[in-house]
């Protein structure tokens, strides 16, 4: 169905690409062929490094015409396969849209280019006192990863996800229009909201040029306390008191003492306590340091004296944050290095049902045989688990993932959960969503594709 580029297509993409942003055939790296977990993998026949939005333009234009598939790319940090060119074709580079453009003190809001990365807008706007609440896990993933992917983190049990912080895009549609979502506006009732079908939409229906993000002040303080528990179930049981408590807590992170460790190994530096089974790790932000205090100090109290902890400790020195926060953000990569080939599950659940979510997983360890650790955000139900194959083969790796898989998307059905929490889809996962959600509600998915790009170019072979 889809046209195989040749000379003259790459005659006219030279016609206003420079050479040195233009590669073809055995000038494209592997990366280009695969994302960071690497287990979909298939090769563009070019890689086109864009600049503008008028290039992406002028690109998409052609390609539409010619019917010639085209994969948007940022850092490459996605795990399901969302930026792989399964139809081969083009990828679009897009890193070197790297711009932040304006800083509107006025409106609260910052407009970037989508290949801005996360750590490039928090360094950016923080020592001027805002804040960009939206906080994943990778932050040398770019904005418009972020906003393909509706990514979450850590904070969004009180400040939401991505959808939440965005105002407004610029988009190239896939017949190479350039149009614009939403504007900077707290308020918008005015018809359908294109600019939310575009967020999560994983690059398959228009292509993210510019976003518009909103900010708020930063808050005057951030603490955080450490809370172990004789098991990670106990602790995770006790979260949605927690979160009844009247603390509001900016996260709600569980992990256990095995990820500690493939951490620590990761690292080469000790975790701050590693005498028990599990932990919770609290946050608690604001801009009333006293508010602030009496916040965490009630959490501190209700975990020793209600709620079964072991201990409390407060992550207030810059060592001990260092120490815990560069081991929870090492997690992924910690097990990752842990392991020969690993796939992941990002399931989300109703936060009542993440303990049960949990022990059902250590099941699925012990009835196929192989290693399943995990760690995640039990404040919004967002569970990270991946299945690990060490010293297996690869064709018994193979069968017993995709048991684990099956049995691990119908149990997040019966808790009430979907597939995926803020990873996304992509490729990897497709086949799951469709079991989750139904025929009606993959169709009208469909319509939706087929109303934007309908000779089906941009990023095809995903979602569904």
């Amino acid at each position: 169905m889809y046209k195989k580029i040749d000379s003259k297509d790459i005659a006219y993409f030279k016609s206003f690409i420079s050479e040195d942003r233009l590669f073809i055939g055995p000038a494209i790296v592997e990366e280009y062929a695969k994302d960071e977990l690497g287990t979909v993998k298939n090769y563009p026949e070019t890689v086109i490094k864009v600049l503008t939005a008028y290039e992406i333009s002028k690109i998409m234009k052609y390609c539409n015409q010619q019917v010639i598939p085209v994969t948007l790319r940022g850092s490459g940090t996605g795990l399901v396969g969302g930026c792989v060119p399964v139809k081969g074709g083009i990828v679009l580079d897009m890193t070197m849209m790297n711009k932040i453009l304006e800083l509107d003190e006025e409106n609260l809001t910052l407009v970037v280019e989508a290949g801005v990365l996360l750590m490039d807008i928090y360094s950016h706007i923080e020592p001027l006192g805002y804040f960009y609440a939206p906080d994943p896990g990778e932050k040398s993933a770019t904005i418009g990863g972020n906003i393909a992917t509706n990514a979450g983190g850590m904070r969004a049990v009180k400040y939401g996800v991505t959808r939440d912080w965005i105002l407004a895009l610029e988009v190239v549609l896939p017949n190479g229009e350039v149009t614009q979502f939403g504007r900077k506006v707290v308020k918008d009732t005015t018809g359908y909201s294109l600019k939310n079908l575009i967020i999560g939409s994983e690059g398959t229906l228009a292509i993210v040029t510019k976003a518009y993000l909103k900010l708020i002040p930063l808050p005057a303080k951030t603490i955080s306390l450490l809370v172990p528990f004789k098991t990670l179930e106990q602790g995770i049981d006790k979260v949605p008191v927690i979160l009844q408590s009247n603390t509001d807590p900016t996260a709600i992170e569980f992990f256990g003492r095995e990820t500690i460790a493939f951490a620590e190994t990761f690292l080469g530096k000790k975790f701050p306590d590693t005498d028990n089974q599990a932990y919770i790790l609290l946050t608690f932000d604001g801009f009333d340091e006293e508010d602030v205090n009496r916040k965490y100090q009630q959490a501190a109290r209700l975990c020793l004296n209600q709620l079964g902890a072991e201990d409390v400790l407060i992550v207030d020195t810059d060592e001990r944050k260092d120490d815990v926060w560069s081991a929870r953000g090492a997690f992924l990569e910690a097990i990752k290095a842990s392991t020969t080939q690993m796939d992941e599950c990002d399931v989300v659940v109703p936060r009542a049902k993440v303990s049960e979510f949990i022990r059902f997983t250590y099941g699925l360890s012990e009835k196929y045989n192989i290693r399943i650790p995990s760690f995640g955000h039990a404040g919004d139900g967002n569970l990270h688990i991946y299945i690990c194959k060490d010293n297996l083969s690869d064709n018994e790796f193979n069968q017993k993932l995709a048991a684990v898989f099956s049995e691990m998307y119908k149990k997040a059905k019966e808790c009430g959960g979907l597939v995926s929490g803020e990873h996304g889809i992509g490729y990897a996962k497709k086949i799951y969503m469709k079991e989750v959600l139904g025929d009606t509600q993959i169709n009208l998915m469909k319509g939706i594709k087929k109303a934007f790009d309908p000779n089906y170019i941009l990023n095809p072979g995903k979602l569904f």
